[in-house]
């Protein structure tokens, strides 16, 4: 056996404090874009102790979102936790109440005795004239574009509950301005996918409900103009280990990667399902774009060899044995409901955090970021250190991060209006110093390194998803 090592040392310092909620200025190394106009948001998890609970997974902390602003009379930043039943409660209690993704304790609590109280701190998505904040499952919290005030639950005007199950990730076409989003039904009997699709002005168009061949566990999913797109991999979830044995939803998990993957896909327009398509038996957590090209249908997505939300713990020893992915491009013949190609888009070692333009939504992808792991394959703990830029017509081009450095953030693509160019955004915690700060690269020159640097007087958790709001140029 090869003896584990510490590939990410001091990673346990961006994991260690509470991160201060903020408003202000902050300085600038080097030089921004001029085009760089609008508002970069990040949500992620912030806070991985309370009163004298230590949380074991990644996706246990509460969620903290950051607003950093690109003006004339340059960045502002703002963040602050979103203040979700699960932080208010506990908050007032001074100490942990809720059962987590990976961490159970005496006396923990289900929300009617079948979910978990949701810490809100996986994405964030504009939409119309307010911010939506989402967790893992359950309604998305509402803040101000600005402020980051949570205004409380949105519920869509009525049309969701506080039972409605809603997933992380939202899309929003901006092409057509609507927003499309599932939430998993994980009854043993019959599990569910609902579909739901709103109009730009908000109101419900449609709820579908459609049949699951198991209660899988599903992160992502892609929309495409004419159809909705599920990656459905064999990673189930015993609901009765997580009610009755008192086990976390962690455990409850079980990869059965016997039982084959399959794309599930349903008509945009009507939210049926129309086809179901075998893949092979790998597994996806996030997707990247889809569209039709003629009577075909094209996927992108993130492949891994097996489910790596085991990677996520013991927080801070993570990534100890990540399994390797790819950027994959699955073209399918609906009609035929079968899957006429699969082709790898580029070299990758445990890439996560795919991002594209957003102009590109719903059209053929040329280009795409992502995070990734150097040392992966190798044993011992691990951290993202390296932002790639793949062009699906061969190049690739990487920025190492210096040793000691780790990357998060989704890397958030902001375009040049004039075109073609742009920036990508994400984040950097300098271990040996505990310090942050924001990086601005050129979007196809990522290897020559950041243009600027945004250091920050105080550190910052490590996020998940971003996105980038163009604003309106001086």
């Amino acid at each position: 056996m090869i003896a584990e090592v510490d590939l990410a040392p001091g990673l346990e310092r961006a994991f260690s404090f509470v991160p201060q909620e903020r408003s202000g200025p902050v300085r600038v190394e080097g030089t921004l874009p001029a085009f760089l106009r609008g508002t970069y948001y990040l949500n992620g998890p912030a806070r991985f102790e309370r009163g004298g609970v230590r949380y074991r997974h990644w996706l246990d902390g509460d969620g903290m979102v950051c607003a950093l602003r690109f003006a004339e009379d340059g960045p502002h930043l703002t963040a602050r936790f979103v203040r979700s039943a699960k932080w208010t409660v506990e908050e007032a209690a001074g100490k942990a109440l809720f059962r987590t993704f990976g961490t159970a304790f005496p006396g923990d609590r289900l929300v009617r005795g079948v979910a978990l109280e949701s810490p809100v701190n996986v994405s964030v998505v504009p939409w119309r004239d307010t911010l939506l904040a989402l967790g893992e499952q359950g309604l998305p919290y509402e803040l101000d574009l600005f402020t980051l005030e949570t205004r409380g639950l949105h519920t869509f005007g009525g049309a969701l509950n506080p039972v409605s199950p809603f997933a992380a990730h939202a899309k929003v076409d901006p092409h057509t301005g609507e927003l499309i989003n599932f939430g998993i039904s994980f009854a043993s009997a019959q599990p569910l996918v609902n579909l739901y699709r709103f109009s730009p002005e908000g109101s419900q168009i449609y709820r579908r409900r459609l049949s699951l061949p198991w209660a899988c566990s599903l992160h992502d999913f892609a929309v495409s103009p004419r159809h909705v797109v599920f990656y459905l991999a064999p990673y189930i979830l015993d609901m009765e280990s997580l009610m009755k044995a008192g086990r976390t939803l962690m455990e409850s998990l079980v990869w059965r990667p016997e039982l084959g993957t399959r794309l599930l896909i349903a008509s945009r327009e009507t939210g049926e399902a129309v086809a179901t398509v075998p893949v092979g038996k790998r597994y996806c957590l996030h997707t990247i774009n889809a569209w039709e090209d003629g009577d075909r249908l094209v996927v992108d997505v993130v492949e891994l060899d097996r489910p790596v939300y085991d990677q996520y713990e013991t927080v801070p020893d993570l990534f100890t044995d990540v399994g390797p992915g790819r950027p994959v491009r699955l073209v399918v013949d609906v009609e035929r409901g079968e899957l006429i190609e699969r082709r790898e888009l580029g070299a990758t070692q445990a890439p996560d955090f795919p991002a594209i333009d957003p102009h590109r939504f719903g059209q053929p992808t040329t280009d795409l970021w992502l995070l990734d792991i150097s040392t992966a394959g190798r044993p011992g703990r691990k951290f993202f250190d390296q932002l790639a830029h793949i062009a699906v017509a061969g190049s690739r081009d990487v920025w190492q991060a210096p040793p000691g450095c780790y990357l998060g953030g989704e890397p958030a693509f902001a375009p040049d209006p004039d075109g073609p160019g742009g920036a990508v955004i994400c984040q950097r915690f300098d271990a040996e110093k505990s310090e942050s700060a924001f990086l601005i690269f050129d979007a196809f020159d990522v290897a020559a390194g950041p243009r600027a640097v945004l250091p920050l007087e105080s550190p910052l958790h490590l996020g998940f998803h971003a996105v980038f709001a163009p604003g309106q140029r001086d």
